[in-house]
């Protein structure tokens, strides 16, 4: 696979490189653009060559989107930036994936993974133009951020055992026992999860599979789910959702 790096920071742009080709050496990077303008103009002269976009969002002379002002691009981005408030943004922009910054080869290795189902799915082959409106139903996040004492950093998807809203604000409670608010809405966050490894129980909480450690029945034909992690309220299956919610702990 023919791959082009979109990245203004020389050390991120060796990572991304390194890691690429880790997870498949046959993989070939063609160059590094570090500027709308260097894009623009091998996006221009090369696209016919190209299978992958990485792409950070922040460049040298701008933002990243210009490029799709300026060129037409009609090949799949993964996007890894260190700004959460382009997710959006992104997907419309032919994004399967959105990579938080820092990232790690187990991320890299994730976002084929996922261009490969994606390409299965919608019987593409290397080189044809990913419908991006198709496969929306599809992405996943690799992380989120978090804010704690005026600073903002990651935690990665794999780290989260649940997410519930409590009191209005939502939580990221971790396999570390650590719990997180992250003021994005559970709904948008829900989006983002992978439903094989996430499932939704009620309103209120989102809960990881390899955080259940045992079920019980409750009150009014629901289930109520005891964690390998402490929450503030044991999460409780909704009645409408408990032959669903039985049905996906059984795919495991």
């Amino acid at each position: 696979m023919n791959i082009l790096i979109i990245e203004d920071e020389p050390r991120t742009a060796r990572l991304l490189k390194e890691f690429i080709l880790a997870v498949d050496d046959s993989h070939t990077v063609l160059d590094i653009c570090d500027s709308v303008e260097s894009t623009v103009h091998f996006l221009q002269t090369t696209a016919d060559r190209i299978d992958l976009l990485f792409m950070d969002i922040q460049l040298a002379d701008g933002n990243s989107f210009e490029i799709f002002r300026k060129a037409p691009v009609y090949i799949p981005v993964i996007f890894c930036t260190a700004y959460e408030d382009h997710l959006l943004e992104a997907f419309k922009a032919n994004g399967i994936d959105y990579i938080l910054k820092p990232f790690h080869e187990k991320d890299i290795e994730q976002a084929f993974r996922k261009l490969d189902q994606i390409r299965q799915s919608l019987l593409l082959a290397p080189g044809i133009p990913v419908r991006i409106e198709q496969a929306l139903s599809t992405r996943t996040q690799s992380s989120f951020l978090v804010k704690f004492r005026e600073k903002m950093y990651p935690v990665a998807v794999r780290d989260i055992a649940a997410v519930a809203l409590e009191n209005e604000i939502v939580y990221l409670y971790t396999f570390s026992k650590e719990k997180h608010a992250v003021f994005r809405p559970i709904d948008e966050i829900e989006a983002a999860l992978d439903p094989q490894t996430f499932f939704r129980v009620n309103r209120q909480m989102i809960l990881n599979r390899e955080a259940i450690l045992e079920m019980e029945p409750f009150f009014n034909r629901r289930v109520i789910v005891t964690l390998k992690v402490p929450t503030t309220d044991r999460p409780l299956v909704s009645r409408l959702k408990v032959s669903s919610f039985l049905e996906w702990v059984e795919k495991a």
